[in-house]
């Protein structure tokens, strides 16, 4: 039997080819939907990382989510994370093209973080709560993304609530099955631009992949 590498190594594809590929299988295939050109932008980069089409129904983009996302990415807004798996994943190249000021030191996240492993220690309640306190200062005119942990978007969401909080973008799609419905339906009850998946999916991936493609937005856009 023959391996089904000699195919590829006969026909090469970069992997700039074989992106380009799966757009366009991605676009052939969708369903029909009503998203206009930048939100698809962002939703084709979701379903390429996930290659689940059904993850369309849930996506919600909310007060001028992408036209906020690209400007603060422009403007270049520090970027909260609840995973330091989401800071690692985050391209300094993709962020760079759009303000080269963006930097590692751009990117927070405090999870694991000493104080804050301590506090959840002595309080019993999740690090993830504490972390994002502690990122207050970079959440005004920040983007928050969180993929994981819903109790840092429920603490999100009060904040914004009740102390006058405003990020220039929520990108709401923590996973899981507790709290994590009802932080998302509670956030895109708020007055604040956000992308959020409903229901239970989520995850640290479809994140980078919803920065990443408001950077190659911002950067296709001049």
């Amino acid at each position: 039997m023959k391996s089904l590498i000699h195919h590829l190594m006969a026909n090469p594809m970069s992997g700039e080819d074989i992106e380009r590929a799966s757009f366009a299988a991605i676009d052939r295939e969708a369903p029909e939907h009503c998203f206009d050109a930048g939100q698809w932008g962002v939703a084709r980069r979701m379903v390429h990382t996930c290659a689940d089409f059904s993850i369309l129904k849930d996506l919600v983009f909310h007060a001028g989510a992408v036209e906020a996302g690209i400007q603060a990415l422009r403007n270049g807004a520090p970027i909260f994370t609840d995973a330091n798996m989401i800071r690692s994943g985050l391209s300094q190249a993709r962020l760079k093209a759009v303000y080269p000021g963006y930097s590692p030191a751009s990117l927070h996240c405090h999870v694991a973080d000493p104080d804050i492993a301590e506090e959840a220690k002595r309080t019993g309640l999740p690090r993830s709560l504490f972390a994002i306190r502690k990122a207050k200062a970079q959440l005004e005119g920040g983007i928050v993304a969180i993929g994981n942990a819903p109790v840092a978007l429920l603490e999100l969401n009060r904040m914004i609530v009740e102390e006058g909080l405003r990020p220039a973008l929520v990108v709401g799609m923590p996973v899981g099955f507790v709290h994590v419905v009802e932080s998302k339906d509670e956030l895109l009850g708020l007055d604040v631009p956000a992308i959020a998946l409903r229901g239970r999916r989520g995850g640290s991936p479809l994140v980078v992949a919803t920065i990443h493609a408001l950077a190659v937005l911002a950067k296709e856009r001049g």
